[in-house]
């Protein structure tokens, strides 16, 4: 015998639901997109196609990282609905592009509209920090491109504190994952740049780093941001909203540090300039000394022979002036009152005469 449960028709809708939900929880489904619309600017509608299948979709329009439209191949990953008007639908919590070219389709899209936005904007850019020392990794820490990023980072230069999220960096968790992890790096400021590392891979999963939620996050950071995404022929939406595009995750380790080698010769090359210089300013100091001792001596020499010269006229004019002068040259020196009557002495070279004054007459 069995037992008849009844149950009313919203009671059995939420059965069939967490029925749905514990049984499917984030499944992933791939399909052609048809009849999309948006509804409010707030709801998105549209339907997943495989042939002559077809299920419906919703999401809300800040779920949906890339533009869609008819005819585009893509991943979604969601929760089977039994909506209250009895229709089955999925209840989209990510979308990803499949196939090169709705990739490339959603690139161009995307690409064109956050341009016309000013996201991409190179005066906007923030600039690598000086003497860089503590850094934020998000990456898969079990990819080759984050350990190629480490290993050149400390061969380079080393001694640098490195944090790092590990998140994925495909599939439709990695967006969320990202985008929690810069927030994080944000929230937290004890890093002066982020390193957001992948190694290479095919289009499909490079093609997270396409989606627009995680380009605004990039563009909204307060810290730098540098990528290093695939390999150098490979360009991302983040590519463009990053502060710095390295092309390869190497290639952002050596953009980040410098050659420690390279520095040691240059240091090296500096001193020896250094030295060079100084030997010269020596040299230079040395020859300048000789020429001031030099000219000191010619000026000391003219002063001397200019102060002889000098003394030899004086003493020539004193020569002149001296009265025993006088009397060499024939002449006599007289002394006494010159009046008639008076005694006089007269001076010569060899003898003192005395005489007295007979006459005496003016001169005209």
């Amino acid at each position: 015998m069995t037992t008849e449960v009844k149950f009313t028709v919203s009671e059995f809708i939420d059965i069939c639901n967490q029925s749905l939900e514990y049984a499917f929880s984030g499944i992933i489904v791939e399909g052609e997109v048809a009849s999309f619309k948006v509804n409010q600017n707030k709801w998105v509608f549209f339907d997943l196609k495989e042939g002559d299948s077809s299920i419906g979709c919703f999401m809300s329009v800040y779920q949906l990282g890339i533009p869609l439209s008819d005819g585009m191949k893509i991943r979604v990953r969601a929760v089977p609905k039994l909506t209250r008007w009895g229709k089955f639908s999925l209840t989209v919590q990510a979308v990803m592009p499949v196939g090169e070219g709705t990739i490339k389709k959603s690139f161009e899209l995307l690409k064109q509209k956050l341009t016309a936005e000013g996201l991409f904007d190179s005066t906007k850019k923030l600039p690598i920090p000086d003497n860089l020392t503590k850094i934020g990794v998000i990456s898969s820490t079990a990819a080759a491109g984050y350990i190629d990023f480490l290993r050149i980072l400390d061969n380079r230069w080393g001694g640098m504190k490195v944090s790092t999220i590990n998140t994925q960096v495909q599939g439709l968790a990695a967006v969320e994952q990202i985008i929690r992890a810069l927030e994080y790096f944000n929230n937290q400021s004890n890093v002066e740049i982020i390193a957001l590392i992948r190694g290479g891979g095919s289009a499909d999963d490079l093609s997270i780093f396409n989606d627009e939620r995680l380009v605004r996050a990039i563009v909204a950071s307060k810290i730098p941001v540098i990528t290093g995404i695939g390999h150098e022929v490979d360009e991302s939406l983040a590519d463009l909203a990053a502060d710095i595009r390295a092309s390869t995750p190497s290639n952002a380790a050596e953009r980040l540090t410098s050659d420690r080698e390279a520095v040691m010769r240059q240091v090296q090359i500096r001193i020896e300039q250094i030295k060079g210089q100084l030997l010269n300013t020596i040299n230079n100091a040395e020859n300048k000394t000789t020429l001031q001792v030099k000219d000191l001596k010619n000026q000391l020499k003219q002063q001397i022979e200019r102060r002889s010269q000098h003394l030899n006229e004086t003493a020539r004019v004193l020569e002149s002036l001296n009265p025993e002068g006088v009397l060499r040259r024939g002449y006599a020196i007289v002394t006494g009152k010159l009046s008639p009557g008076s005694e006089i002495t007269i001076l010569t070279t060899k003898q003192t005469l005395t005489a007295e004054v007979i006459h005496v007459q003016e001169r005209n």
